[in-house]
């Protein structure tokens, strides 16, 4: 999908845009009496109180910093009040005088801390004690050295650990630390002291500031070495800790083939420069451990590369072995040349540029690009960490139970991993799912650890996490490749019910099928049927049209009609032999399509296309589909549902085949708001709505804007179409040709998506073992009750991880992905 092309670049541009999310509104205090406080508490929200008497002064400072920290807090879902109470009340918090100098923090209707008031003395120290308090199981406070080596030698082979030494609770740099372990602390182990001793054991220098360190405990093979360390060297504020923290994720070392000058990385994107160490094939190997030593001296302050000479089609100096590049634009590579790795480090040191950021509370601020998804993702896993989910409403399985289950049961089965953002968020859904179908299906929910369970998922093909797949007796398991959410989970649950495609055996049965009647609940989860017509002896094609439908499992509703009598269908239906029926039962249409081929996956490309809409209302879930048609866009912006006129003018002039050169729809800026962003885009300022625009993404990226003037009539639209056609009017703009490309291979996400997931949603992963298969391997199933595996993490890119170790497991998954 990462196309050199210029129209593809545009689509991924109107895809960001539509990404983007709507500002927060501004908060106020909500002020309410005892009992309408504790009404509104909600069973797994934190909600921060200050209770205080209707009739005497208020702590009018404090209130004032309770203020600023809403908007904080409410982003961590944690809401805040202010409660008056009344001489009368005789709730424990308003009762005594000394009660009403503290801030109580409830979980629902729990008590966890409360806090007086003259330890929350401005924004910082509200936001820090109250997710301090919220995360005291996940932020480990230490005193002694000890402890910290107690920690350390837990997390040896298994997870890395952020420390972190704060002069006091509730300072800035407190508050710093406790937002980047809301974030990261389902990823990372957090570690906290304002012990200065402490710090001092373990060798630190200038102790009088705070200090955060990154341990690498997961890469630790021998129990008895330490973890490696790497100081954060700059001020503890909140944007500072997340680009160190994205450093220590990033690739300790890459190899690339490339001109320097056009290299990109997420270190550039952060402010920091590249160091590349130049190679050649003699010299590989000591070159790439002089390159892995210096990495580990920089890391956190400089990316290091290991640049391939032999492959370069650019020259370089004979005698430079060293290429540095700054973060700054526009600024040219330096070639330098080093004796030893020592005065590599030393210029790189002395010519980091870094801005330091004074972050304002009061201030939106602006920085490096860091809207990174995984991120999101994983705040939001982070944030919804102690709603309780109903787990009991699927089936957990084990290496010992999967076989069992699957070969003696319909199941559909969920294989995530604990430790995975995505899978988290996923699994939410999927017990979304469970309570919807508790008491209506026989179907059973299970779901699998592939961190725990790492054999069995590799053993069912699952390459890429979350995955779902549905086993059913006799039949191949079939694999879900819809989007990640309870709707479209859902709906292909529902459409598994029956095994499609369905063998219709009367024409009476046939009409039923395609009026809907036959299938009516399934028709709440599908509009469209396809019905395949075959006379007796087109056996191939028939069952080319067969292996198409068990393709689109879960997807389409697909029946198939062959007998003596198919003649009376095809022509009721105007259809030559062999073709397609496609019924619409809530619009009371039938289409014929004839298949000029049968083979499968053009029988999979017409299905996908015939069910593609007329004039279909543009999301962000179906654009990439119509996109695919590589024609211009007929954009309607509506601010609200479409216009009935303008809707009859376009099917008008579709039925009369005049609009064959674009693709017309329209966008509900109310439900698809970012539309307004798009306009502002197009316009500057926001134009007055609606606005009909054509959009050529493919080919030129001019944007052309209907004339305001006129009426939106069949001759209006089709004479300016005409004048657009002989280059008679002006675009308003014309989208950038800039190729937005991703920093490295290695985050070339959607090439990853386009290698792995075919053209339509039915083309699976390679299918797991049928019933026979599962037998098999259950035998050949080691025990496992005791062993807890890692699961096998796939590369794209050659690259050294920080433990110099590429596992021979890995090379048969280099052309898989890692969702």
């Amino acid at each position: 999908m990462m196309s050199s092309t210029c129209g593809l670049v545009r689509v991924e541009g109107l895809l960001l845009l539509m990404s983007i999310f709507s500002k927060l509104t501004e908060a106020s205090l909500s002020e309410l009496s005892p009992q309408q406080y504790f009404s509104t508490l909600q069973p797994g929200k934190a909600s921060l109180a200050y209770f205080c008497q209707t009739d005497s002064p208020s702590n009018s400072i404090f209130l004032e910093e309770l203020k600023e920290a809403i908007r904080p807090l409410q982003d961590y879902g944690i809401s805040v009040a202010k409660v008056n109470c009344v001489k009368e009340e005789t709730s424990r918090y308003c009762g005594k005088e000394e009660d009403l100098m503290k801030a109580y923090l409830f979980r629902g209707n729990i008590l966890l801390r409360e806090f007086p008031t003259d330890t929350l003395f401005d924004v910082n120290a509200i936001v820090a004690h109250v997710l301090f308090a919220l995360l005291f199981n996940e932020v480990k406070y230490i005193t002694t050295l000890e402890d910290l080596q107690s920690i350390e030698n837990t997390l040896k082979r298994k997870a890395n650990m952020v420390f972190s030494y704060v002069k006091a609770i509730g300072t800035p740099e407190h508050r710093a630390v406790m937002e980047a372990a809301f974030v990261y602390g389902t990823t990372y182990q957090f570690a906290l002291t304002t012990e200065i001793t402490l710090l001092e054991n373990i060798g630190s220098e200038n102790i009088e500031h705070a200090h955060l360190y990154f341990f690498h405990c997961k890469l630790v093979l021998d129990l008895t070495e330490h973890c490696r360390r790497t100081l954060m060297e700059h001020p503890l504020t909140t944007l500072n800790i997340h680009i160190f923290v994205k450093m220590m994720e990033a690739p300790l070392l890459t190899e690339v083939a490339e001109d320097p000058q056009q290299v990109s990385t997420a270190h550039l994107q952060l402010g920091l420069p590249l160091v590349f160490i130049i190679s050649q094939q003699a010299t590989y190997k000591a070159d790439r451990t002089t390159a892995e030593w210096v990495a580990w001296r920089l890391l956190g302050k400089a990316g290091v590369l290991l640049l391939l000479r032999d492959s370069l089609e650019v020259s370089i100096p004979e005698r430079a072995n060293v290429v540095f590049k700054r973060a700054e634009k526009d600024v040219p590579v330096e070639f330098l040349v080093f004796d030893d790795a020592d005065s590599i480090v030393s210029h790189v040191k002395n010519n980091m540029y870094f801005e330091e950021t004074q972050e304002d509370e009061n201030e939106d601020m602006e920085g490096p690009d860091l809207d990174i998804q995984d991120d999101e993702v994983a705040e939001t896993v982070y944030r919804d960490r102690k709603r309780h989910l109903p787990l009991e409403l699927t089936v957990e399985l084990t290496a010992e139970t999967f076989n069992v289950t699957v070969m003696t049961s319909d199941s559909i089965v969920l294989f995530y991993a604990g430790w995975h953002a995505v899978s988290m968020a996923f699994l939410q859904s999927y017990i979304d799912v469970a309570i919807k179908l508790k008491g209506m299906s026989t179907l059973l929910l299970t779901r699998i650890n592939c961190a725990d369970w790492s054999d069995v998922c590799t053993k069912q093909n699952v390459t890429a996490l979350p995955a779902v797949k549905m086993y059913k007796a006799g039949e191949s398991p079939v694999s879900y490749a819809g989007m990640l959410g309870t709707k479209e989970l859902l709906k292909f649950i529902q459409l598994n019910r029956i095994s499609w495609p369905v063998n219709i055996a009367s024409i009476q049965e046939a009409e039923k099928y395609l009026s809907g009647e036959l299938y009516k609940d399934l028709f709440t989860y599908a509009s469209v049927s396809v019905l395949g017509l075959f006379s007796p002896s087109m056996t191939t094609a028939k069952e080319d049209f067969v292996e198409a439908g068990n393709s689109l499992k879960g997807y389409v509703i697909t029946g198939v009609y062959s007998e003596n009598d198919v003649w009376r269908l095809s022509n009721k239906y105007t259809a030559t032999l062999p073709a397609l029926l496609l019924a619409r039962p809530k619009e009371g249409k039938v289409e014929s399509v004839p298949l000029a081929s049968t083979q499968v996956q053009d029988v999979l490309r017409i299905i996908a296309s015939a069910l593609l809409e007329t004039f279909p209302e543009i999301t962000v879930e179906n654009l990439p589909a119509y996109l695919k048609l590589q024609k211009p866009l007929l954009l309607w912006f509506s601010d609200g549902n479409i216009n009935p006129q303008y809707r009859h003018t376009v099917l008008t002039l579709v039925k009369w085949k005049q609009l064959e050169s674009v693709m017309p729809c329209w966008l509900n800026l109310n439900s698809t708001p970012v539309g307004r962003e798009i306009l502002k885009t197009y316009f500057g300022p926001l134009p007055p709505l609606p606005q009909l625009l054509l959009v050529n993404l493919h080919s030129g990226g001019q944007v052309y804007a209907f004339p305001s003037n006129q009426s939106v009539t069949e001759h209006n639209l089709l004479s300016w179409l005409k004048k657009l056609e002989v280059g008679l009017q002006n675009p308003i703009t014309i989208l950038s040709a800039q190729e937005w490309r991703p920093p490295l291979p290695a985050y070339d996400f959607l090439s990853m998506i386009d290698a792995a997931v075919p053209q339509h949603p039915s083309s699976k992963v390679p299918e797991c073992p049928k019933e026979t298969e599962v037998q098999s391997n259950e035998q050949q199933q080691e025990d496992k009750s005791t062993t807890r595996r890692q699961p096998i993490e796939t590369l794209r890119i050659k690259h050294w991880n920080r433990n110099n170790v590429l596992k021979e497991t890995e090379k048969s998954f280099q052309h898989e992905k890692e969702l």
